[in-house]
C-alpha cells in the first residue's frame, strides 16, 4: 500500500492558526480535534510489510500546530519480507511553533520497518518533537526497525540520529538497551541547558540551539515518565 497525508497551516485575517490543507487517505487519515490540533486516526491495519507511507507537514511562520494521534502504530510483518517505511517530512516557519508528539510505535515479531523523519525549521521556530519505540507486543521479541532523524535549523544541521531495533547483539547489550523494552527520545529546540541525567534518562544539550532527552524503560508507561521528567527540566515545569 501507497499512502500520503499532508498538513498545511496558514494565518487568517486574525492573525489565529487555520488548517489550509489536510489531506489523508488509508491507513494514514486525519482528523482535526480542536483549533491547530489535529490527530492522527488508524483506518486501516499497519504498516504493514511493504506498505510505503508518507506523512508531509508545513507550518506556515506564525502559527502553530499540534500533532498527535488517538491510538498506538502496531507495526506487522507483510505476506512477503519487504521492509514497510514511515516518512515524516516536516517545515517550521519563522516564528511557527510544532508540537509533534503520536502514541508510541509497536515492533511486532517479524515487522521490518524504518521511519525516516527529515525536520527543516527556521532560525527562530519552535519544536517539541517526541518519538516512542516499543520492542513488540507483551510477550514477545520485537521485529526490526531502522530509525533515521535528520533535523536542520537555519540551513544548519541541529541533529542527525540513527539507531536499530531488533538486532538480537544489540538489543541485550548493557551499552544500549540493556532489559529496556522500550527507547524514545524528544527533540526541544531553544537554547539547552546543562546535561542533566535521570533514572533511565538523559538530557544532552545540542551544538546548535536544542537539546535531546533520551530515555529507556520496561514499557511505555514508565518510558512516558522519564522522558516527561526529562522533558520537564528543559521546560521548567517538573
Amino acid at each position: 500500500m501507497r499512502a500520503r497525508a499532508a498538513i498545511v497551516t496558514a494565518r487568517d485575517t486574525g492573525g489565529r492558526t487555520v488548517l489550509a490543507t489536510m489531506r489523508s487517505s488509508p491507513p494514514l487519515t486525519v482528523r482535526t480535534t480542536a483549533p491547530g490540533r489535529v490527530h492522527l486516526v488508524s483506518t486501516a491495519a499497519g504498516p504493514l510489510g511493504g506498505d510505503d507511507l508518507a506523512l508531509d507537514i508545513e507550518v506556515a511562520p506564525g502559527t502553530a500546530l499540534e500533532v498527535r494521534s488517538v491510538a498506538s502504530t502496531l507495526v506487522l510483518p507483510g505476506s512477503t519480507d519487504a521492509e514497510s517505511v514511515m516518512t515524516v517530512t516536516a517545515r517550521v516557519g519563522a516564528g511557527a511553533r510544532l508540537l509533534f508528539a503520536p502514541e508510541p510505535t509497536v515492533l511486532a515479531a517479524g515487522c521490518r520497518h524504518r521511519l525516516v523523519v527529515r525536520l527543516e525549521l527556521a532560525e527562530d521556530a519552535r519544536v517539541h518533537w517526541r518519538e516512542e519505540i516499543v520492542f513488540g507486543r507483551y510477550g514477545e521479541r520485537p521485529g526490526r526497525c531502522h530509525s533515521r532523524f535528520d533535523a536542520v535549523l537555519g540551513g544548519v544541521p541541529l541533529l542527525r540520529q540513527e539507531f536499530v531495533v531488533g538486532d538480537p547483539e544489540i538489543d541485550g547489550s548493557s551499552a544500549v538497551y540493556g532489559d529496556a523494552r522500550c527507547v524514545g527520545s524528544t527533540l526541544i529546540t531553544g537554547r539547552a541547558p546543562e546535561a542533566v541525567t535521570g533514572d533511565g534518562w538523559a538530557v544532552l544539550p545540542l551544538a546548535g540551539p536544542g537539546t535531546l532527552v533520551s530515555a529507556l524503560g520496561r514499557d511505555a508507561v514508565e518510558l512516558r515518565r522519564r522522558l516527561e521528567e526529562g522533558e520537564g527540566t528543559v521546560t521548567g515545569h517538573h
